[in-house]
């Protein structure tokens, strides 16, 4: 019987998800994920793509950092709680939030969705993620010249770490700062009522 995969080991392992991908450090994920972990998509919007499912960590690496990276940068992922919670399988299910740039345009990218981790605990006695399933329900590009409600809305949510209650405060805020634009029914969205 394996012993259930504790709060601060599933922690470490999603900081090091956040790290290899948002700071475009491919071979991070190596130290995250397990060599034969599977990702799985689901995406209910046109705005992104990805490929239905990936195997092995060398893929996921390419799939969600390389490419990722070719594409989008100033990226920063915010789980949307304050910490995981791995049941006695291993499995975490918690929602999610991206801002990002997409490089080609400067068009300020803000995401949602569900992650779906699996964590299992390897042959070695060490724990890796054995599976990831990515929801993405919905995916704005919101017109940015300059970055600047990119920066400003980076700078307003705590990271990576995100309480549900934090979010709806500083969303509110910026919706006061920038009335009747996208950005403001971006983050109508975004928001978790």
């Amino acid at each position: 019987m394996n012993p259930a995969i504790s709060t601060s080991s599933a922690r470490s392992l999603l900081e090091c998800y956040i790290r290899a991908k948002d700071e475009n450090q491919p071979a991070l994920i190596f130290d995250c994920f397990a060599g034969d972990a599977e990702l799985t998509f689901s995406i209910a919007t046109n705005a992104i793509d990805f490929p239905r499912s990936v195997s092995g960590a060398s893929g996921i690496a390419k799939t969600l950092v390389a490419d990722f990276g070719e594409r989008f940068d100033r990226c920063r992922t915010y789980y949307v709680c304050t910490a995981p919670e791995p049941d006695g399988d291993g499995i975490c299910t918690m929602p999610w939030l991206v801002a990002m740039r997409q490089k080609d345009n400067e068009a300020l990218r803000l995401g949602k969705g569900t992650y779906r981790w699996r964590i299992a605990r390897m042959a070695d006695g060490s724990e890796r993620i054995a599976g990831l399933h990515i929801a993405i329900e919905r995916m704005d590009v919101i017109d940015d010249p300059g970055s600047m409600k990119l920066q400003e809305l980076q700078d307003a949510l705590t990271y990576p770490w995100l309480a549900e209650a934090t979010l709806a405060q500083r969303a509110a805020s910026l919706m006061s700062m920038y009335p009747d634009t996208a950005l403001a029914e971006a983050l109508q969205h975004h928001v978790r009522q």
